[in-house]
């Protein structure tokens, strides 16, 4: 059969010149092999941006003005409200975790997404009738409701951001050139996508649910989304889909049960950079090529592959005793990426402050532009997203082949810990600034005598806040973008949904510090009856928080640099050469 199989494959490559099938595994939904010039690359991932700009347009619509609903509508204090909104944003950004399990285990990111996004548009008209029901207004019911609401939209979003921009990477095939060269060029252009979108949330939603109503202004997120639905389905056809490959949580903790029962047991010799493949069964079956090569750090894990006469006596399906090289080598690559992780955290708790403590400063400020229209404060946001949709372009098409040329010689223009690491830098620029302007509006009150009237609008432009705005969505370029490619990239190649989970769980990790923080320094500084985040923002300091934050940013900035320069990236190979891509497609289909 074997024989067979190769002669059939040899033919098939013969008869087939652009036609040839894909190298990393993918498939389509019926379990056939993909033909590369029909399937996956940009005309696949065109359908997939347009659903991630309109789901940010959606997302934008909630998140953007939350705090000014939970204060105005909902009658929380200040503080409430961004706590709940930083802890809401920090579930929302910890579910992708879910999301990306049950992708990678069970359904494949398809139907995981295909799923996710029926119970986020379930949440999203939930949210709206929550706001549109006049049986709900003033009760306690209205707001368990809402609540209820805002988090099935988290659960939905949870399964639908990690696998829907790890589905958009999975059309480009890492073993052609050209593909892995617009790979690269996909995270930048998916965050050009996430921005456009949020920018239109920003701009729209904002002004519809300050100025016609919130019931009008959460509908419309719902009605996009069933429309988000329709554009993905209607891709189906040039989507590559890839084998969803077991529990990776089984796997990891299969290493280290291996590791402790053989912790007796002698590390292994064996050179650096060895090329150690699993069978090639297991190849095929995982529908991967690439393999991971064997590495000299955490050795002690690698008394897992060490067979002794208790493994060859056993019988057991799963032996817990003995591990492949491969399994070993990934979690590796998670142990290694960890240090990284806890380094972008700061960003995190920096990143949290835009849909917050930025809005209700500019609630105070002068907001007219012309004689009649007030701009909503929280619409300053899209100044973050203009940022991004100007300098994106500019990184990709001029910095990078600038850098990679003249300077670097790296494929990407410079590295990703180097992307994220100047990002983080230019954030910390960004709190500085924010301080120093916010020490003006404090200044510009108090000498106006409008400390005692919060209602009042303090006689300074609300264009004085764009400068952190705008430091905001430069530092987003390098560091966010950053991200999501280094976490997507050096994750195992069956775990990518969980690489795009990793990313966002900073967001969300750094979400639940800055609520902590906030916690922490309220009940401190309100003691003293000099509360920094007092309900009236004239009597707070929030000036000294941003000072707290940008110094705390510079420390973890010192850090980060130390870490990353320790990182070792991912080494893979693709094992029995001899073979054709399409030979062990076919070879895979059979298995």
């Amino acid at each position: 059969m074997y024989e067979g199989l190769m002669e059939q494959a040899k033919a098939m490559e013969e008869s087939r010149s652009s036609d040839d099938f894909v190298a990393d595994g993918s498939l389509d939904l019926r379990g056939h092999p993909v033909i590369r010039g029909r399937t996956g690359t940009w005309r696949a991932s065109f359908f997939i941006i347009g659903v991630e700009i309109a789901e940010r347009f959606a997302y934008a619509g909630i998140l953007s003005n939350l705090v000014t609903y939970l204060t105005t509508v909902l009658h929380e204090s200040t503080a409430a409200a961004a706590s709940n909104v930083n802890i809401w944003s920090g579930v929302a950004s910890m579910l992708p975790f879910l999301g990306a399990f049950i992708a990678d285990s069970y359904l494949g990111r398809y139907w995981t997404i295909l799923v996710a996004s029926l119970v986020y548009l379930l949440g999203l008209i939930l949210v709206t009738l929550s706001a549109s029901l006049k049986s709900l207004k003033a009760s306690q019911s209205r707001i368990g409701f809402f609540f209820f609401s805002l988090y099935l939209v988290a659960l939905g979003q949870g399964g639908h951001k990690p696998c829907l921009q790890a589905f958009g990477a999975d059309q480009f095939d890492d073993e052609d050139p050209k593909e892995k060269k617009h790979k690269s060029s996909f995270f930048n252009w998916w965050y050009f996508g996430i921005c456009l979108g949020t920018l239109a949330g920003v701009t729209v939603l904002m002004y519809i649910q300050d100025n016609v109503g919130w019931g009008v202004g959460f509908g419309i997120p719902a009605i996009t989304m069933a429309m988000t639905l329709i554009v993905f389905l209607c891709g189906t056809r040039f989507y590559r889909n890839k084998l969803p490959s077991g529990s990776p949580l089984t796997r990891i903790i299969h290493v280290f049960v291996a590791a402790f029962l053989k912790r007796k047991s002698p590390i292994p010799s064996r050179e650096p950079n060895q090329s150690i493949f699993i069978q090639e069964e297991e190849v095929l079956k995982a529908g991967s090529r690439r393999q991971l090569l064997q590495t000299n750090h955490f050795r002690f894990l690698d008394k897992a592959t060490v067979e002794d006469d208790l493994d060859f006596e056993g019988k057991a399906k799963r032996n817990w005793r003995l591990c492949t090289v491969q399994q070993v080598e990934e979690v590796k690559l998670l142990l290694g990426m960890s240090p990284i992780w806890m380094g972008c955290l700061m960003f995190g708790v920096v990143f949290a402050q835009s849909s917050t403590f930025f809005t209700k400063q500019g609630n105070t400020m002068d907001r007219k532009l012309g004689r009649n229209f007030k701009i909503p404060p929280a619409s300053l946001q899209a100044f973050i997203d203009i940022s991004i949709l100007l300098l994106v372009p500019v990184y990709d098409r001029f910095f990078v082949p600038i850098a990679r040329r003249l300077i670097t010689g790296n494929e990407r223009g410079i590295t990703l810990l180097q992307r994220i690491g100047t990002g983080m830098f230019v954030s910390a620029i960004s709190m500085i600034v924010a301080a120093v302007i916010e020490i003006k509006r404090l200044k510009v009150a108090k000498d106006n005598g409008l400390v005692d009237v919060p209602s009042a609008t303090i006689p300074v432009s609300i264009f004085w806040l764009l400068p952190q705005y705008i430091l905001f969505g430069t530092a987003d370029v390098f560091t966010m973008v950053g991200m999501q490619e280094f976490f997507y990239d050096q994750m195992p190649d069956t775990m990518k949904s969980l690489g795009i989970a990793v990313y966002l769980s900073v967001l969300g990790v750094g979400s639940f510090l800055s609520s902590i923080l906030i916690s922490i320094i309220e009940k401190v500084t309100c003691r003293k009856d000099q509360c920094w985040f007092a309900n009236n923002v004239n009597k707070a300091h929030l000036d000294y928080f941003y000072w707290l934050l940008a110094s705390l940013s510079v420390l973890n900035l010192g850090m980060f640099i130390a870490l990353a320069s320790c990182y070792k990236y991912k080494n893979a190979a693709c094992p029995d050469t001899e073979k054709t891509c399409s030979e062990k497609r076919l070879l895979a289909n059979e298995l």
